[in-house]
């Protein structure tokens, strides 16, 4: 289902999503970024550079943090800009509740806060910038 923007309020709120933070989803997400640094792959190169294991790398993030967004917005939306700041990191167990509110809507043009919390605290926080029709 496609959002319209005439039915978007500021003080929206999005509908959480829980996405559970797996092994396999750290390491598929940085080799489909290329990022190759070991510490999104190899647990023993993570736990000597003194993490517990492997996290997820900010791509992943920011194409989890578009997914969340789009997901609300609809298969008509356009992306036009994410600005996201990581916190602690995503480990394997962990599970990141994304949760967002529009905070602004101009024009056809939709802003939406963002956060992602697991365990730690804040894994990421930012804001989506998309384009209704």
């Amino acid at each position: 289902m496609s959002r319209r923007f005439a039915d978007v309020r500021p003080g929206e709120e999005l509908p959480e999503l829980a996405i559970d933070i797996t092994t396999t989803l750290i390491v598929a997400g940085a080799i489909a970024s290329r990022d190759y640094y070991a510490v999104h792959h190899d647990h023993a190169f993570a736990l000597r550079r003194g993490t517990p294991d492997v996290f997820t790398n900010i791509l992943t993030t920011n194409g989890l943090v578009g997914r969340f967004v789009t997901d609300w917005a609809g298969p008509d939306a356009t992306v036009k800009r994410i600005a996201i700041r990581l916190g602690v990191p995503n480990f394997p167990g962990d599970t990141m509740r994304l949760t967002g509110r529009v905070t602004a809507a101009e024009r056809g043009v939709v802003e939406v806060a963002v956060a992602g919390r697991n365990r730690l605290g804040d894994h990421v926080t930012g804001t989506v910038t998309v384009g209704l029709p």
